[in-house]
């Protein structure tokens, strides 16, 4: 059983530093992964074929891979990789000439390279191209105009400031380069989060930035040519409906490794991402723009 100091978490929610993220993921993803079945950390994204979250998240993979353009001859950097399973995805189906995983998580990178050792896909490539880093998302190490793509799915909300990571891959992407973002939004900026999230607002452990906050940053910052896809209606809403109508099955192997508060909370926060969905005051969005 895993023991969640309810005060740590509510300091997480609220400093929300890097610090504060890893110690937040290190003892919540595997709340994610026994809901899913495996190794990802997104949301997903759901249509009209889609029965399970792991199917939705491979989707996600997919559709932000051809949405980022990656191709077989690009050096690509995957910021905040999580477990990595969707670079990996990416390194079977594109085989670039080189990804790095980048996280500031160690912990995550570790279990990263067990990933690859269990993926038949990987085994039969040659992998000496995969790399991993340990490192902040907002001081990239790399030499400046030297990669192809800047990816990051669903890790972008952590980064704090966004513009040192938006001025950073601009910095080190290529001429006609490309950055990628798959992440959660506002609609539009609230002074007062807490009064349009409820529960969520606490129970949202990053920033909420909006929409217009992070296409403004990409043009201070230089980028052009954006494209933006609002996608929240395939990601929030199937997502939560999946959790209430599985809700019995789920609810045991969630109670066997956590307090039984924690799928409580759990419950209450999807029920409620469901509703600002519907109410259109939270969205999801792939965004690429160009340097």
């Amino acid at each position: 059983m895993k023991k969640i100091n309810p005060l740590e978490v509510f300091l997480w929610t609220f400093r929300r530093n890097e610090k504060d993220v890893v110690n937040l993921y290190d003892s919540l993803s595997d709340l994610m992964k026994i809901t899913t079945g495996g190794d990802m950390l997104n949301f997903g994204f759901w249509d009209n074929t889609t029965s399970t979250p792991l199917e939705a998240q491979n989707n996600m993979c997919t559709i932000f891979g051809k949405m980022a353009r990656l191709a077989s001859n690009q050096h690509i950097i995957d910021v905040g990789s999580g477990m990595s399973s969707p670079a990996i995805q990416w390194y079977s189906n594109y085989h670039p000439a080189e990804l790095t995983c980048v996280n500031i998580n160690f912990k995550q990178l570790q279990n990263s390279i067990k990933n690859i050792t269990k993926s038949i896909d990987i085994k039969n490539n040659d992998t000496k191209n995969f790399n991993f880093l340990n490192s902040t998302a907002t001081m990239l190490p790399f030499a400046s105009e030297s990669v192809d793509r800047v990816v990051t799915l669903e890790s972008a909300q952590h980064f704090k400031p966004l513009r040192n990571f938006i001025s950073e891959s601009y910095r080190i992407l290529k001429k006609n380069g490309l950055l990628a973002l798959a992440i959660p939004v506002m609609i539009e900026k609230h002074t007062t989060p807490m009064m349009k999230l409820g529960l969520l607002s606490m129970t949202w452990s990053s920033e909420h930035y909006s929409i217009d906050f992070v296409t403004s940053l990409l043009k201070q910052e230089g980028f052009n040519d954006i494209d933006l896809q609002k996608i929240g209606s395939n990601v929030y809403e199937p997502l939560a409906r999946y959790y209430i109508e599985n809700r019995e099955s789920i609810k045991p192997r969630i109670s066997s490794q956590y307090p039984s508060y924690v799928e409580k909370i759990l419950f209450k926060s999807l029920n409620k991402m469901k509703e600002v969905s519907q109410k259109k005051i939270i969205d999801y969005i792939l965004i690429t723009c160009q340097k």
